[in-house]
Order: structure tokens, then sequence, then C-alpha cells
């Protein structure tokens, strides 16, 4: 497992499949937990009907559904909880770290934190040509919709932050 400046992956670059990383600088300094909760308060609609479909298609291939994201999270989260399909490997002032292994691949998300800015680290590892696949579309997609999000979450905070100095 590669793991440096809260960064971590599911292991080094020469063995990961996939490999995508997004910063953004935000309005203010947030905990990663923090802005998981915000961008996944209102999951994108496109992210439902894309849901629905891989599992639909997934499940055909004995892939076990994951449902996509619901929007409601506990106050407090800790290693071993559930953010939804995801388990949370790692949770601290500066890093979240959630992992999805299944039998096509495995799946590691880290949303890291230096002062303002917030990474968004994803990697990924097939087990098998379904996992290839898969990522196919799911690849670049992943990279439109992790922009989107963290655009999104810039002008929340921005908004927020414009709000409360009224």
């Amino acid at each position: 497992m590669l793991q440096t400046n809260n960064v971590q992956t599911l292991g080094s670059l020469e063995k990961l499949d996939f490999f995508d990383f997004r910063s953004v600088s935000l309005p203010t300094a947030i905990e990663p937990i923090e802005a998981w909760k915000i961008i996944m308060s209102r999951p994108q609609p496109i992210l439902k009907i894309a849901f629905r479909i891989r599992d639909a298609i997934s499940s055909l291939f004995g892939v076990k559904r994951i449902h996509g994201f619901s929007g409601r999270y506990a106050d407090r989260v800790k290693e071993g909880d559930k953010l939804d399909f995801f388990i949370v490997e790692a949770i601290n002032p500066n890093v979240l770290v959630l992992t999805e292994r299944d039998s096509h691949l495995d799946v590691m998300t880290c949303i890291s934190t230096v002062g303002k800015t917030l990474t968004v680290t994803s990697s990924v590892i097939y087990h098998n040509w379904f996992g290839r696949i898969y990522m196919i579309p799911v690849g670049p997609a992943h990279k439109i919709i992790v922009n989107r999000m963290l655009k999104n979450l810039q002008r929340d905070l921005l908004k927020q932050e414009q709000f409360s100095s009224k």
C-alpha cells in the first residue's frame, strides 16, 4: 500500500490498474469526513441511474449489488464502519480512506486534506476480465464525476462562508 502525505492507495503505482487524483482549493479548511458528508448529502442524479445500471449488469456476473449513495450518515464515523457500500479503513482529521473489495476488483478512495486543499485519490486493482471491462466506462466517468463533486463542494462552502459572514 502506498502511503505518503496522508494519501493512501491499494499498492504502489506500478501495481495499480487505475489511479487518479483530483484536488481543489477550498475557501475554508474542513476535515475529509465533513467533505464526504457535504458531497454525498446531495448525490448527483446521474449517479442513481449509473448505479442502477451497474447493479443490473454486474449482478449477472455474480458481482454484489451496491445500491449507490444514500445521502444519510452517522454523526460519528470510525474505522470499520460502512459509508454506504464503502468500508472505512482509516479516519482522522486529515484523511478518510474508504474501500470496496469485490470479486472483480478492489477500490480505494482516499480523501485527504492539507490546509484548505482537499484531494480525492482513487486506486483500483482488477481481479479478472470483468474488472477490466467494468473500468472501461467507469474510469473516464469517475474523473468527470469527481471533478463535478469537488466543484460543488467548493461552491457550497463558499456559499456557507458568505452566508455566515453576513
